[in-house]
């Protein structure tokens, strides 16, 4: 029974994948590449890194563009008033004849920043108010009309527009109005994010510049609430980190993280925690490719250079095994793995062992009966 045992055992069963002692055998202390490394309270503090997301203070310190600042692109509308029976616009009349005022609908600033206005001639508009346009009007007329009365409009145009793309609810373009001068605001008028807040990024693409924020620190902090300016392109997009799991756990798959951080406690618990009944709560390992300046800190060195293969080992039946699972962090592109308990195989051992002789001699029985029907 122990040689069979034995030489059944050696064949190797099958199982979720390398056991501890495998493992362990791929160590640098071993003449492997990994480093194996036990988590404790100094390992998961100087493991604990998120992605700093947030605007550079160019972008926070931005002032907020007026909404009544002509830009190239911007539809305008003027009426004018002339004093005078003849005017040189309009219906005869004037404000004593009786006659219309003149009105031109829908100027466009042109792409220079420039209106043409009869009589007026050339009238620099971008970067202009409106107020500031009918004073420049009012005073080129005033020479050739007596007291001219000018009401300049902006209009809705396209001179300060701002397009959304990704995951919210009504991509496209939008200009850049008194409501809608900030990020926050302008994804409100876009109708909201649709995907799940706590996964969900921003991306401002502002001419050769990209910076990226976390939807939720848009809110909990005022200053990522940034001014706009026309030409940005704003971006919403689910995060793209995941880890993989594998070994004796409730699933076994590669699993996208559905918050700023996931500990190890919350990872297991999102694949549907360890199987009871193969599962080694000693055997809960990380793999990662750390950088150097993480792994130096982790080893207490100074001379490792490039990533570095980590594995990290969690013992949660250890006092406070489950704390440190609780603050360990899982980092993207991290490998789960849960080793199997070591009864496991020995009875996958058994089991294929009985299942064997069973068959065995049930064969042997079928073929005494033939055998004694011959005869």
């Amino acid at each position: 029974m122990l040689a069979a045992v034995s030489i059944l055992a050696s064949c190797g069963l099958p199982r979720v994948g390398p056991n501890k002692r495998e493992i362990f055998a791929g160590s640098v202390q071993r003449e492997g590449d990994a480093f194996i490394v036990a988590v404790n309270d100094r390992v998961t503090r100087a493991t604990a890194v998120v992605p700093a997301l947030g605007f550079s203070d160019g972008f926070r310190n931005a002032a907020v563009v007026g909404s009544d600042t002509i830009q190239p692109g911007d539809t305008l509308g003027l009426t004018i008033w002339e004093n005078v029976d003849d005017p040189l616009l309009g219906a005869g009349g004037g404000a004593g004849g009786g006659g219309g005022p003149a009105t031109l609908e829908e100027v466009q600033v042109d792409g220079s920043g420039f209106i043409f206005i009869p009589y007026a001639g050339r009238i620099r508009a971008a970067g202009n108010t409106p107020e500031r346009i009918r004073q420049i009007i009012t005073s080129k007329l005033e020479d050739q009309t007596p007291d001219p009365q000018v009401q300049v409009r902006r209009l809705a145009g396209d001179g300060s527009t701002v397009s959304l793309l990704g995951a919210i609810s009504g991509q496209g373009v939008y200009a850049i109005e008194r409501p809608t001068r900030t990020l926050s605001s302008m994804i409100a008028r876009a109708g909201g994010v649709t995907i799940e807040p706590e996964i969900a990024q921003i991306k401002i693409i502002r001419g050769d510049r990209t910076e990226t924020i976390w939807f939720q620190d848009l809110y909990k902090n005022p200053d990522f609430d940034i001014a706009l300016r026309g030409g940005d392109r704003i971006l919403v997009e689910e995060d793209t980190r995941a880890f993989t799991a594998l070994g004796a756990t409730g699933t076994q798959a590669r699993v996208p993280f559905e918050a700023q951080s996931i500990s190890a406690v919350e990872a297991i618990a999102t694949v549907g925690g360890l199987i009871s009944a193969t599962a080694d709560p000693t055997g809960v390992f990380v793999f990662r490719n750390e950088p150097a300046e993480i792994a130096n800190q982790v080893l207490g060195r100074t001379d490792l250079i490039g990533a570095q293969r980590m594995v990290y080992v969690l013992d949660l039946t250890e006092p406070n095994g489950m704390f440190m699972a609780r603050d360990f962090v899982i980092r993207d592109q991290d490998t789960l793995y849960v080793t199997e308990a070591p009864y496991v195989q020995w009875d996958k051992t058994i089991a294929s062992l009985t299942g064997s002789l069973s068959s065995v001699a049930t064969i042997t029985s079928i073929s005494d009966t033939l055998s004694g029907s011959g005869g």
